[in-house]
């Protein structure tokens, strides 16, 4: 069994090793191997693995399998490869250009398509995009793109004859689950059997433990009907339960359409702003954690524009950002943020966006394409979102702008019912709106919209950026 480490750039050290114990006590000899492209042999070593995704690293794992059929170790018919992150890579890559040498694969979180892959590079990452296009591939040059399309598992699915299971958590913010969509699809487009698992409450692995031994069960399921090993047919009531849970039918996949940003046009809002405050208690629950927070935002009148400041106080000392809101499309045309060593100001003119970033002292300058009217984005968000024509089932498309990636964002809107919902501030019947990326990312939102007064009275949103943490805000 092979199984190859994430990152890549990263490696596998002696010691114990769970995934390699528990494949090892059922029967399976275990190789870890570090390919090139991993750490601790040198630069030159790291190096060797620039732009070698699914090429000379992989042949690296190719080389490995070979070198133990000689020595008599493995079966060259009963080879198998698991792995999660770029380990789930190699194993969708093993399968993809490699066909001949894996009889079964389990790729957990990982990527198809490298050009998907780099679009999705997260806010938190963006200091190190530049590093990636070095290693991986630039897929802002027409060579970049083809070298990284070739290198892609997604692009040789057709190819791919080996029994795969595919398991993603549904919150990954690293490696999106239309990554492990897109694979699925293409295999059940040309009736290949594929097992998929997507696990909702987890990001980019699985830190609950029920969670990651309901997906290793199946995995040993798996690995043994395909390679003969040993496999413990009982599971804890708990963990065979969420893995029908989380078992997923590949006829139900369906990848989100993409809309064009320059086509999306700003919705017409029903009510103008108030002037006040709200101020809404929240917390951020994450690993076990709860981090309290107070959010204050307020609103005031300045003619031709509202503008609406939310102050955050957290344990970890005060966030500030305000928005000026134009009359009366509530479309965004200035914004600045100060929280700890960031600084952010941005203006908004003529569909372009101009402003500078100042992030722990490098300073970054701002200037792109909008797409079109921002609404719905930064302070202000909450009202501007409880001022539209909101019934049930009511749906629209709000453009934001991804300052760090400087460019315009798609969320799609939908009104999927009416609830009471209770908190500090009251009982109320409001209308309950999902909010999510039309990218397939992971960071999604649900409000509550108290229908009398309008006003957004409840939010819970994932947050990708802290591993799939929760942020709850109440009206207080």
């Amino acid at each position: 069994m092979v199984v190859p480490h994430g990152g890549p750039w990263a490696r596998d050290v002696w010691g114990y090793n769970s995934v390699a114990q528990f494949l090892a006590n059922r029967g399976y000899a275990v190789l870890q191997p570090n390919f090139r492209g991993s750490t601790g042999y040198g630069k030159r070593f790291l190096d060797a693995g620039n732009g070698e995704w699914g090429r000379k690293m992989q042949d690296d794992l190719t080389w490995g399998v070979r070198h133990l059929v000689d020595k008599g170790i493995a079966d060259p018919k009963r080879v198998g490869i698991l792995g999660a992150s770029y380990g789930g890579y190699a194993a969708l890559a093993g399968v993809a250009f490699t066909p001949d040498v894996y009889a079964a694969a389990v790729s957990i979180v990982g990527p198809s398509n490298l050009i998907t892959l780099l679009e999705s590079i997260p806010p938190y990452w963006e200091a190190v995009r530049k590093m990636f296009y070095i290693r991986m591939g630039d897929p802002s040059t027409p060579e970049g793109r083809r070298k990284l399309l070739e290198q892609s598992p997604l692009q040789a699915a057709d190819r791919i004859r080996t029994p795969l299971l595919v398991a993603q958590g549904a919150n990954d913010p690293r490696v999106n689950k239309a990554e492990s969509d897109q694979i699925v699809i293409a295999l059940r487009d040309r009736n290949f059997p594929v097992t998929y698992l997507v696990v909702p409450d987890e990001g980019h692995g699985f830190a609950r433990p029920t969670n990651s031994m309901a997906v290793f069960f199946a995995a040993e399921e798996f690995l043994a009907r395909h390679l003969g090993g040993r496999y413990q047919p009982d599971a804890r009531p708990e963990v065979a339960a969420r893995l029908e849970e989380i078992r997923v039918d590949p006829k139900t996949v369906a990848l989100a359409p993409r809309l064009d940003p320059g086509a999306v046009a700003a919705p017409v809002p029903e009510l103008p702003l108030r002037e006040g405050a709200d101020v809404y208690e929240a917390r951020i629950e994450t690993g076990g954690r709860t981090i309290p927070i107070t959010l204050t935002s307020t609103v005031r009148d300045e003619g031709e524009h509202w503008s609406v400041t939310d102050v955050m106080a957290t344990p970890m000392g005060e966030g500030r950002e305000t928005a000026w809101i134009a009359k009366p499309q509530l479309t965004l045309k200035r914004r600045t943020l100060e929280q700890g060593p960031v600084s952010i100001e941005i203006e908004v003119r003529d569909d372009r966006v101009t402003g500078r970033a100042n992030m722990a002292g490098q300073n970054r300058e701002i200037s792109a394409e909008s797409g079109g009217p921002i609404f719905g984005d930064s302070a202000g968000a909450l009202q501007s979102i409880a001022a539209l024509p909101l019934r049930v089932g009511y749906q629209t498309a709000l453009r934001n702008f991804d300052i760090l990636k400087q460019r315009p964002r798609i969320l799609e809107l939908k009104v999927i019912g009416i609830e009471t919902v209770s908190v500090p501030a009251g009982t109320f019947e409001a209308f309950k709106i999902e909010l999510a990326p039309q990218d397939g990312s992971a960071d999604r939102r649900t409000l509550w919209v108290a229908r009398e007064p309008r006003k957004t009275v409840k939010m819970v949103a994932t947050m990708p950026q802290m591993g799939g943490a929760t942020l709850t805000a109440e009206l207080k």
